[in-house]
C-alpha cells in the first residue's frame, strides 16, 4: 500500500503524520538500529575469540576491539559497493546454512541415540511472572527480529508487490524451524544451566559433539553473525537516507556517492553511532533496551494499519489481511512494553522514554521552525562532507 523504503518510517508518516515518524527515525537511527548492530558484532567477537580462551571467558577488551573492527569493516564495505555487499551477503548466508545443517543433523543423531535426559522436567525451578515472561519474549523475539528488514529497501526491490510478501512467507517459517531445531540440538548435550553459563553456546556444542573438528563451529557461527551484521547495516542505513530525504535528519544523509551510487553518508553515520554502543558492551542489557523501544514502535506501526482502514479508504491495497491479526499484534506489543515496567521497574526504561521524547526538541528546532542559526551550522557541515565523500543529492544523479 505504501511502496517506500524505510520500513516503519513511511507507514507512521502516512498514518500519524510527521512527529511520530520523526520520533521513530530519531530513536531508530540513534538507539534501536545501532544497538542491534552492536549486539550482533559483539556476538561475532565472542565466537571469534572463544576458541583462543578455552575454559574461560575472553577478555572484555578483546571482544570490544573485535566488535569495533567488524563495525568498521562492514561500514566501509557497504559504503563502497552495493554489488560487493550483496556478494558478501550471499556467501555469508550460504555459510550460515552449512553450520545450521551441521548442528541440526548432529542433534537429530543424538536424539536418535537416546540423548533425551535434558528434556526431562525441563521447567523445574522456573518462576513465572508477567514481567519475567515479557523479558523472556524480548530475548526470543530479538532472535527473530529482522522480519521487517526487506521493508527498509522496498524501493530497491524488483516487483515488491510479489517478491516482498513471498520472501517473508518463505523466510520467516524457515528461520523459525531452523532456530527451534538448533535449540533442541543444544539441549541434547547441555542442561539449561550449562546453556546459560556458556559464553558461546555453539562453541560448547561443537566441543562436545564434533571434536576434533569442533573448530568449524565458532568459525561458521562467527561468519553467520557477520552476515547478520552486514544485512542489518545494508538495510538500516536506508532509514537514515529516507529520513534525510524527508528533511527529518541532516540533508547530507540523503546524498548518494557519485562514483559508487551508495548512500555512503547515511551508512557511515549509522556505523559511527553503532560504535558507541560497543562501549557498554553488555548484550543482555542492550537487548532489553533495544526490545522495549522497538516494540513501542512496532505496536504503533501496526495500529496505523488499523487506523488507515478508516482514514485512508481510498488507497489501493494490493495485499489484504484480516483486521483481527493486527489487533492481536497491538495487544501483544502493549503487554511487552508495559509488563516489564510494572513488574520490575528500572531507570533504563525511563531513560529510554526520555530519550525518545527528547527528539521533540530537535524536531522543533531543526524541522518545524528551521531556525536560521541551525541552518548556518548545518550548511558548512553538509558542504565539507559533500566534498570529502564525493556525494550529491539523488535528484542530481537522475538529471
Amino acid at each position: 500500500m505504501i511502496p517506500k523504503s524505510g520500513a516503519e518510517y513511511p507507514y507512521l508518516l502516512e498514518a500519524f503524520g510527521p512527529i511520530p515518524a520523526f520520533l521513530f527515525s530519531w530513536s531508530s537511527i540513534m538507539v534501536i538500529k545501532p544497538s542491534a548492530f552492536a549486539i550482533i558484532c559483539l556476538s561475532f567477537a565472542e565466537y571469534v575469540s572463544a576458541p583462543f580462551y578455552p575454559g574461560c571467558d575472553p577478555p572484555v577488551a578483546v571482544i570490544k576491539c573485535l566488535a569495533t573492527a567488524a563495525i568498521v569493516g562492514i561500514t566501509v564495505l557497504n559504503s563502497l559497493s552495493v554489488k560487493w555487499t550483496s556478494y558478501v551477503q550471499n556467501i555469508l548466508t550460504a555459510t550460515k546454512m552449512v553450520i545450521i545443517i551441521i548442528i541440526i543433523v548432529s542433534g537429530i543423531v543424538l536424539l536418535a541415540k537416546g540423548n533425551t535426559k535434558n528434556f526431562n522436567n525441563s521447567f523445574d525451578g522456573s518462576s513465572i511472572s508477567v514481567g519475567g515472561i515479557s523479558l523472556a519474549f524480548y530475548s526470543g523475539l530479538f532472535a527473530y527480529d529482522g522480519w521487517n528488514q526487506l521493508n527498509y529497501i522496498t524501493e530497491e526491490l524488483k516487483n515488491p508487490y510479489r517478491n516482498l510478501p513471498l520472501a517473508i512467507i518463505i523466510g520467516i517459517p524457515m528461520v523459525t524451524v531452523c532456530y527451534i531445531l538448533i535449540n533442541i540440538s543444544y539441549f541434547t548435550v547441555m542442561t539449561a544451566t550449562e546453556l546459560l553459563q556458556s559464553q558461546a553456546v555453539a562453541v560448547t556444542f561443537g566441543d562436545r559433539v564434533l571434536y576434533p573438528a569442533s573448530w568449524i563451529v565458532p568459525l561458521f557461527v562467527a561468519l553467520s553473525a557477520l552476515g547478520a551484521a552486514n544485512g542489518t547495516c545494508f538495510t538500516s542505513g536506508r532509514l537514515a537516507y529516507v529520513a534525510g530525504r524527508e528533511g527529518h535528519m541532516l540533508k547530507v544523509l540523503s546524498y548518494i556517492s557519485v562514483k559508487r551510487l551508495t548512500p555512503a553518508p547515511a551508512i557511515i553515520f549509522y556505523g559511527t553511532v553503532s560504535f558507541f554502543y560497543i562501549i557498554p558492551g553488555d548484550i543482555n542489557t542492550l537487548i532489553n533496551y533495544f526490545s522495549f523501544a522497538v516494540w513501542l514502535f512496532y505496536g504503533l506501526t501496526v495500529l496505523g494499519l488499523i487506523i488507515m482502514r478508516y482514514t485512508r479508504k481510498d488507497l489501493k491495497r494490493p495485499i489484504k489481511i484480516y483486521v483481527i491479526i493486527p489487533i492481536i499484534v497491538v495487544l501483544v506489543a502493549i503487554i511487552l512494553v508495559l509488563a516489564p515496567i510494572i513488574s520490575a521497574p528500572e531507570f533504563a526504561y525511563l531513560y529510554c522514554v526520555l530519550f525518545i521524547f527528547s527528539g521533540l526538541i530537535f524536531y522543533v528546532l531543526f524541522v518545524h521552525y528551521k531556525f536560521a542559526w541551525a541552518q548556518k551550522i548545518s550548511e558548512p557541515i553538509t558542504m565539507h562532507l559533500q566534498m570529502l565523500l564525493e556525494v550529491v543529492p539523488p535528484e542530481e544523479l537522475t538529471e
